[in-house]
Parts: structure tokens; sequence; C-alpha cells
């Protein structure tokens, strides 16, 4: 039956195969179009179109050096417009602003398009599988925590979608930010910043890949973060679906009261969060007899105005507090390294300053702009799905135990003989 919806489906909503998940979901074309402002290709990357990402990124990385764009933008900044002149080649120049502009552009089109998609993929509501094992390894989908994703990546870009197992992102990343610390000098320029020696920083590191590395390394965080968000309620709407295909069986018997004797049926009720160990109570309890038509599983429906400010495990409705603050904070960044070549501290401490200054700038606006839902974001765990059972008499305490043992957040058994 399922083969047959998956040759009749026109979309579907997600794929887990075995480099990675890509998915379609609704995203902002505005920061969509931020990001590739910042770097051509990464707009691309975050709407998982991987092939003109790629391409359009290192079209930046070898037309950029080719026109000293970055040399120029430094120039810009601080005043020198002359420099700024003499530093550009023309011929380079020419050929990279068009292909610029339409980045921007195609970035935000296709954002709007995949907006439509998803939402035209949700309605044909097709199945999609969510495990895959092959002789290369093995995918499924899973919740994670959005947090250590973005910490992953923080320490090395490329890992937090290693995390994510989008294997062929991670590879581009890692490989990426691994020429652009060796080109740049990074890693001298940070020791030479710890122990003081500010003045050598900037002659020791590169202006034009030092440029670089604001864009990369902030996008790795928020593409790590946000795409955990995504997964995670993708995981809860898969799950969700399959509930009500299994665990909703038209005959399951509606507790009523009834003049019984021992032995007779009783009903336990629980209220879990959307996770695997929902599913392994489930199959455990089968597996002790409980019949799986006496087994009832109802997905609760979220109300839309019930949102909160901050993702974890437990709770990604996409109410992200990242995208503006890592757009501003990346824009600050470039600008920190740029004036800090002509400042004391150097380009490494001020785009970090910039970094920071840019977030908190950002996280200032969003929180303004969702002001509404402050009140809301309590961080508590919330019920997910009710779970009903009907058992024996004799079954209660055993279902009640692996209830219990499989993190329901509550139980409670009913018997009205």
């Amino acid at each position: 039956m399922q083969r047959k919806m998956n040759q009749s489906s026109r979309r579907k909503i997600a794929n887990v195969g075995i480099v990675g998940t890509t998915q379609l979901h609704l995203r902002n074309p505005f920061v969509i179009a931020g990001w590739s402002l910042l770097f051509p290709g990464m707009g691309h990357l975050l709407l998982s179109i991987y092939l003109r990402g790629f391409l359009l990124f290192v079209w930046e990385v070898f037309i950029n050096y080719k026109a000293g764009i970055n040399y120029a933008i430094f120039y810009s900044f601080i005043g020198r417009f002359d420099a700024a002149k003499e530093v550009l080649n023309v011929r380079w120049t020419l050929l990279y602003l068009p292909l610029y502009f339409f980045t921007i552009w195609d970035s935000y089109r296709i954002a709007v398009d995949i907006n439509h998609k998803y939402i035209l993929a949700v309605r044909e509501d097709a199945p999609i599988q969510t495990f895959t094992i092959s002789a290369m390894g093995t995918n499924y989908l899973d919740k994670r925590i959005p947090f250590n994703a973005f910490m992953w990546s923080a320490l090395m870009p490329g890992a937090g979608q290693l995390y994510n197992h989008r294997i062929i992102a991670a590879a581009f990343l890692l490989i990426w930010w691994i020429a652009i610390v060796y080109y740049s000098n990074l890693l001298t320029g940070i020791q030479m910043t710890l122990t003081g020696h500010y003045e050598q920083v900037k002659d020791i590191v590169n202006m034009h890949w030092v440029l670089n590395i604001p864009s990369v390394y902030c996008f790795a965080m928020y593409d790590a973060y946000a795409n955990t968000v995504e997964n995670n309620k993708l995981f809860d709407w898969e799950q969700g679906k399959f509930f009500r295909r299994h665990y909703q069986d038209k005959n399951f018997n509606i507790p009523i009261k009834t003049k019984g004797t021992k032995g007779d049926s009783m009903y336990v009720f629980s209220v879990f969060e959307h996770t695997e160990y929902l599913e392994l109570a489930i199959t455990g309890l089968q597996m002790k007899g409980v019949k799986k038509e006496h087994i009832l599983a109802v997905p609760m429906d979220k109300k839309a105005e019930q949102r909160k400010l901050f993702d974890t495990l437990h709770s990604s409705d996409g109410l992200s507090l990242l995208d503006v603050p890592m757009l501003l904070g990346t824009l600050s960044s470039v600008f920190g390294a740029i004036y800090g070549f002509i400042l004391t501290w150097g380009p490494l401490i001020w785009g970090l300053i910039g970094f920071a200054a840019g977030f908190i700038l950002g996280l200032i606006i969003k929180l303004i702009s969702q002001r509404k839902y402050l009140n809301r974001s309590n961080g508590k765990r919330e019920p997910e799905t009710i779970l009903v059972i009907e058992c024996l008499e004799e079954q209660a305490d055993m279902v009640k135990d692996i209830l219990w043992d499989h993190f329901a957040l509550g139980v409670s058994k009913l018997s009205l003989n």
C-alpha cells in the first residue's frame, strides 16, 4: 500500500537518504536572500539546492579573489577610495557583479517556490521512509538538540552538519573551512592575538581570506541549528501520521461504565512527547501480549499561538531567534574585521566584538518583534500524544511500568467496574 502511495504521490515532504536528510519546509525568502547577499551560494545551500549552491560558492571564492573585491571593500570602508579603485581588476569585476545580483534574486525566487511546494506536499500527505540502511551505513529520522548542533559547528564548521547526518553539506563546509583557515593564516593569528602581539597579527593574516571567515563560520552554525529544528518538527509530523494510521482502530472500545467481575478490562492513560521512546513503549506492550487494536494513540494538534522562542529537543516550533541575529552578527563581524586592521586589538578580536554586537542587536530586534510570545516561553515539556491502553486488570501494573520506563510524562489507570 505504501509503495503504491509513493508511486502515485507527486510530491513528498522529505527524503531520508544514506548521505543525509533533505526536506521541504517554510522559509523566510528575505533571510535566504540575506545569506546570498553575504556570500553567494549560501542561500541555495540553506534551501538544499546543493549543486547550484556549490557552484556559486566556488565561483564567489574564485572571482572575488581575481577581482580583488574583498580588498576593495576593505579600502572603501576605511575611506581610502583611490586604493579601492587601484586594487580592483575591472575585467573580473564586470564578470562578478551580474551573477552576484542574480544569486540574490534566484535564492529569493526559489525560497518562494519551495514554500508553495511544501504547502502542496503537506496537503498531499505522502508517507516518507524514516530509516535507510545500506552497505554505506545507516540514516534515520530522529530528534536532536539544536543547541548541540550550533555548538559543534562553532567548534568546527561542518561538525554540526555531521551531527545531523548531512554528509554532503558537512564535507563541503569542512573542506572549505580548512582551505580558508590555511590561506588566511588564522591559527597563527589566533596564537599571536592570545599572546598580545596585536600589530603582528595584522601583518601575518591574509586580509582577503580573513574577510571570508565570518560568513562561512556563522553560516555553518546557523545552517546546523536551523536544520536540527526542522528535523525535529519532521519527526513529530511523521510520528503523528504513523499513529493515526496504525493505532486508531475503529473497533477500539471507548471506556464506559459496566457491571463486571474480576478480570474485566480496564484502561491505562498516559501522555508522551514525540520521541522514539513512545514507539518503543507501544511495541513493548505488544510483545507483552497487549493487542494492537487495544492501543489508541492520539497525537495532539498544537495551538498556533502557543509558540516558543527557544527551540529545544522537546520543542521545535520554528519561531527561531537566530535568523536575524545571525545575519546581523555576520555582517557586523565583517565590519569588525575590516576596522580591526587599523585598530589596536587587530581583526580577530574586533571581528568577535562585531559579531557579538550584531548578534545582540538582532536578538533585541527579534525579541521586540515577537514580544507577544514571551509570556508563553516557559520552557515546560508539554504532552504531545495521548496513549490509551485497554488491558486486563492483572496487566495494569505491567503496562504502567513499561510506560514509566519509556519516559511517559504522566500515567493513570481507570476502572469503571
